[in-house]
């Protein structure tokens, strides 16, 4: 099969076409024939040497895939309500960027009616990273206000979105008046160009009384933090994903304790297939139903070739895309016969 393979840490120009084997689904595994591979900003912190591959996982970039499925044990399968040649999207710990890839069969789930193959890639990584964070570890409540640092990210566009759909007031920051405009599109409340504006004063502005919003999905940490413990009102909720801004954060810990706030964070890749069960399942029974009528939509900036990949992810390192960044594998499939 032909995958994206690395030279070494460094730059776009360290990724190339090569070929490996075909990997063997194991117990409570499923072989999926690749059609499209998300793009993500973890992708990019591994080819430069920044996120270890967990014990155990394939060292081929790629955390999400859709494409059919070419090979599993049929009970399991029909347990899980599939069979051979079912459309599915799946969330890996590694492996995506290749024409085939293994999958726990609960982290896999049916392509949402209507979808295409480039839109079902872009599903798994940021709903189930959003769904876990926002909905279940931030507790996020119809009627409550959040604010959604880089809302024109892929976990920002669909950070928007499920926040909408529970029923929530949504403020998001992002760097260009284009940025926010599309924010505004995708049903976010109010949008804070950060480069021109102090988004902890215009949350303050924006809140009754100023008193803040409750919750926080923070891509950036670092000097953030600092800010968003003033911009969070009584018993508000700091959920921390990603740390662009940096490790180190020194924040008014007094705050925290007159207004008994939660600060708190994960990161997805290495928990548990159990847990990534949990949410897939969660996703299947709260998301999956929108996705398919049209409340919510995958956004997708633009798709490329496999071949291509050097470019998406210098695309993905120059922050000027809005939602998600997929590779797509048509091109090779008629030339595989890897049954």
């Amino acid at each position: 099969m032909k995958t994206i393979e690395i030279t070494g840490f460094g730059g776009p120009d360290v990724l190339h076409l090569g070929e490996r084997p075909v990997p063997v689904a194991g117990a409570g595994e499923l072989l999926i024939r690749v059609a499209a591979s998300g793009v993500n900003r973890p992708d990019v912190l591994q080819r430069q040497g920044h996120y270890p591959v967990p014990p155990g996982v394939s060292d081929i970039l790629g955390l999400e895939v859709a494409g059919t499925i070419e090979a599993g044990d049929p009970l399991e399968l029909a347990a899980a309500g599939f069979q051979l040649g079912d459309r599915v999207c799946a969330l890996v710990a590694g492996g995506g960027y290749a024409e085939y890839c293994v999958a726990p069969i609960a982290q896999c789930l049916p392509v949402p009616a209507g979808l295409s193959d480039v839109e079902a890639a872009s599903l798994p990584e940021t709903f189930f990273t959003v769904w876990s964070n926002l909905m279940e570890r931030a507790r996020l409540q119809p009627g409550e206000t959040v604010l959604i640092q880089g809302g024109s990210s892929g976990i920002g566009v669909t950070a928007i979105q499920l926040a909408k759909l529970a029923g929530a007031r949504v403020f998001v920051t992002a760097g260009s008046a284009e940025k926010c405009e599309a924010c505004i599109a995708l049903g976010a409340d109010a949008a804070i160009n950060y480069k021109t504006q102090d988004f902890q004063d215009e949350v303050l502005r924006l809140t009754e009384e100023g008193q803040g919003v409750d919750v926080i999905l923070d891509i950036v940490a670092g000097a953030y933090v600092a800010k968003e413990v003033q911009c969070l009102k009584d018993d508000g909720r700091l959920v921390i994903i990603s740390i662009q801004g940096g490790t180190r954060s020194e924040f008014n810990a007094g705050l925290v304790l007159r207004k008994r706030l939660t600060i708190t964070g994960s990161t997805l890749r290495p928990r548990s297939v159990a847990f990534k069960a949990a949410i897939a399942k969660a996703c299947l029974k709260n998301v999956w139903p929108a996705l398919a009528d049209g409340r919510i939509k995958p956004v997708i900036y633009r798709s490329l070739a496999a071949a291509d990949v050097a470019a998406a992810h210098a695309l993905m390192e120059s922050s000027q895309h809005v939602g998600k960044i997929v590779l797509t594998w048509e091109q090779h499939h008629e030339k595989a016969d890897c049954r």
